[in-house]
């Protein structure tokens, strides 16, 4: 079966990857040895991410909700699947390369088994990031958590499994860090509460940002998880950004690169009513400067580690400024 496409998805294939630079070599080693693949020993941080964010223009959003750029500061980089460009995406392991790059927001994505337990996952099937074949809704619990995860990306990832939306939550919790969760595809509010309540549980609740390119989805949260604040994924912007932002209660509104790029007066009209905005998914450096030049206030990339060094260099040059 050909891997899905999603209009976010930038087409990884199915073959192992190598690191580009001797900095996310480093990081993949220290991964690797500190996060066993199938489980391993926790070793518990204290993020930066837990240091209270500044207050910002918006209101009747949450207050753990992502906050706009302040004057001089970097985007925020969100590590698009974790490290995704360094290790097999959606993994824990994924995940801890991309918390060592630097990367404060791990975006994950979340779909249920035919069972009802969230999985973390992009595509559609799980043929082209595991050993297995088929939808994964139409797949089991138990089937997904036999499936091998990592080898396709690697040989050294042989073993590496499908998390859960629990394990990758209390993963997190532990690490250190914070959730950018894309609710993936329809999802009745069954399946919607779940995931809350997977959230709650955790103690995620001031952790977790939830995006979706589903309105329903987002509705949904929206009335069983007030305090979760929410982002709207768009692949085209909307005839009027600011009015989608307010009828869903938005406190992102986040476009791809392309759509931006069609309107960018749009940024200014939803920082105006305080929406923030995380465009997708951006890995040249030339677009991360002129991104972070335009004032979005996040940045979400295949590649935390290079993007988390270039913004050290960008605001030591004092463009920033």
């Amino acid at each position: 079966m050909a891997p899905h496409r999603h209009p976010k998805d930038p087409g990884h294939p199915r073959q192992p990857r190598r690191p580009r630079t001797a900095l996310v070599a480093a990081l993949l080693g220290a991964a690797v040895g500190t996060v066993a693949l199938t489980g391993g020993p926790v070793r518990p941080v204290t993020p930066a991410a837990d240091a209270p964010a500044p207050d910002g223009p918006a209101t009747g959003v949450p207050a753990g909700a992502p906050r706009l750029r302040a004057a001089g500061a970097p985007p925020t980089v969100y590590a698009h699947r974790g490290a995704s460009s360094a290790a097999p995406e959606n993994t824990l392991v994924s995940d801890e390369v991309a918390r060592r790059a630097g990367a404060e927001w791990i975006e994950d994505d979340v779909q249920p088994s035919r069972d009802g337990v969230p999985y973390v996952l992009h595509d559609d099937t799980v043929d082209r990031t595991t050993n297995g074949t088929g939808r994964i809704r139409d797949l089991t619990a138990a089937q997904l958590d036999a499936l091998d995860a990592g080898s396709w990306f690697a040989p050294a990832y042989a073993g590496t499994r499908l998390p859960t939306l629990a394990a990758q939550l209390e993963d997190l919790r532990t690490r250190g860090g914070r959730l950018l969760l894309e609710v993936k595809g329809p999802h009745t509010r069954d399946q919607v509460a779940r995931i809350v309540r997977e959230v709650r549980e955790h103690g995620m609740t001031d952790r977790v940002f939830v995006q979706s390119f589903e309105v329903d989805a987002l509705r949904l949260t929206r009335e069983l998880a007030p305090e979760l604040p929410l982002g709207l994924l768009r692949a085209t912007l909307d005839p009027d950004p600011v009015a989608t932002a307010r009828d869903l209660g938005l406190a992102a509104y986040n476009p791809s690169d392309d759509a931006l790029a069609t309107r960018p007066g749009v940024l200014q009209d939803l920082h105006a009513a305080g929406v923030a905005v995380n465009v997708w998914t951006v890995d040249q450096p030339a677009r991360w400067q002129a991104l972070a030049a335009a004032g979005v206030d996040g940045i979400i990339t295949n590649r935390p580690a290079e993007l988390a060094g270039w913004y050290t260099a960008w605001s030591a040059s004092g463009v920033a400024r």
